[in-house]
């Protein structure tokens, strides 16, 4: 790291990208306090702080509900209250591994989610994930796309996949050789918060019933791409996604996920 200056908004999820070798983890390590800086410092970190990183160390003989209890006594948080959360966590993340078995012996998939459980059971102060969709399966990373965009305290993480760009009010930025970018650096700019034009958001809900009539007597039309029994999918532009959201849960549909729809290629291209 060089110089790097990042203020993490406590309203919105922060999300640093940059390629390989740039510094993302290094700059998370740093902000969970896995790793001391050797020059600058980190200000106003809260208490507790969850940490997942790119590489969980799942290669435990512990058993997983044994791990996460571990985990809220470092932590100091109430254990009894960590594992009631955890409880819920994995149920909603999809986890179906052994509770019995060694974190050794667990799937890439839930060796995953459990340790995005151990970041996110101690409701912590600022949660730092780094890469958390990694090794998800489409529904868990549905379930974690959801769990974020209900988070309302400090979220810092780095994603390849682009699926954090759908977070409410997330805020991009861009790390290149060790530093965070500026106005002024034209090799490494903030990527921006406004959508590009004509871009596109899939909006992806569970509703009791077909909820098209009452939506659409107060918004404009939305290109339906699934309509099954408690399941309801649109195509909207951006612009128009958090009207859509707003709408959508005052008619009783709850948010499974918001992701980018990524642009077809041009026609002759293969």
């Amino acid at each position: 790291m060089r110089g790097a200056d990042l203020d993490v908004d406590p309203a919105v999820p922060t999300v640093v990208r940059g390629g390989n070798g740039a510094g993302k983890s290094t700059l998370l390590r740093i902000a969970a306090g896995a790793l001391a800086p050797t020059a600058g410092e980190v200000e106003d970190v809260p208490e507790v702080v969850g940490y997942l990183p790119d590489r969980f160390p799942a290669a435990r003989k512990l058993t997983p509900r044994r791990w996460l209890d571990h985990i809220a006594r470092v932590r100091g948080v109430d254990v009894d209250d960590a594992a009631d959360r955890a409880d819920e966590l994995l149920a909603e993340l999809g986890y179906d591994g052994d509770d019995d078995e060694p974190m050794a012996d667990l799937s890439t998939g839930n060796a995953r989610k459990v340790g995005l459980v151990q970041a996110l059971a101690c409701e912590p102060g600022l949660l730092v994930l780094d890469e958390p969709w990694n090794g998800l399966d489409d529904d868990a990373a549905d379930a974690l796309t959801r769990l974020l965009a209900a988070r309302a305290a400090p979220t810092l993480l780095t994603d390849h996949t682009g699926t954090a760009a759908g977070l409410p009010g997330a805020r991009l930025h861009r790390l290149r050789e060790g530093r965070i970018a500026t106005a002024s650096d034209p090799d490494s700019v903030p990527l921006p918060t406004a959508p590009p034009p004509g871009a596109m958001m899939r909006l992806d809900m569970a509703c009791a019933g077909d909820p098209r009539p009452l939506l659409e007597r107060v918004l404009p039309p939305a290109r339906v791409e699934g309509a099954a029994p408690g399941r309801f999918t649109v195509r909207v532009p951006a612009p128009e996604s958090d009207a859509w959201l707003a709408a959508a849960l005052a008619a009783g549909c709850a948010v499974r996920s918001v992701r980018p729809v990524r642009p077809a290629p041009p026609r002759g291209r293969r």
